[in-house]
């Protein structure tokens, strides 16, 4: 996977608001996706192109439609390598306050 080009996608506001569209209801068309949105149908048209060239988002074909579907998978790979493993160590010292917290709670005066 590409994570630049999936960071680059994300980075802009109007590619996160389709993204949260599709999550809301996957499977639209690009006239759904263009509706009550303060762009033209061809600033939409390239938002989507550049969130299927980061596979963000898959493209299929039902007749003369084009439906565009959500692709989680890279956003959780991210998530995996770039969020996961800063939580570890905050969920590993807050374990550790807990235990330490309980320990003084049994043993008040040590």
């Amino acid at each position: 996977m590409d994570q630049d080009a999936v960071f680059k996608a994300l980075a802009d506001p109007s590619r996160r608001q389709l993204l949260d569209r599709l999550f809301e209801r996957n499977g639209q068309t690009l006239s759904e996706l263009c509706v009550d949105l303060r762009m033209t149908r061809q600033a939409v048209a390239k938002h989507l192109v550049l969130l299927q060239q980061a596979n963000l988002i898959a493209v299929v074909k039902r007749g003369r439609d084009k439906l565009h579907f959500l692709n989680p998978v890279p956003i959780h790979e991210i998530s995996e390598r770039w969020i996961a493993k800063y939580q570890h160590s905050h969920l590993r010292a807050l374990d550790q306050l807990k235990k330490s917290l309980e320990t003084q709670e049994r043993n008040p005066g040590e």
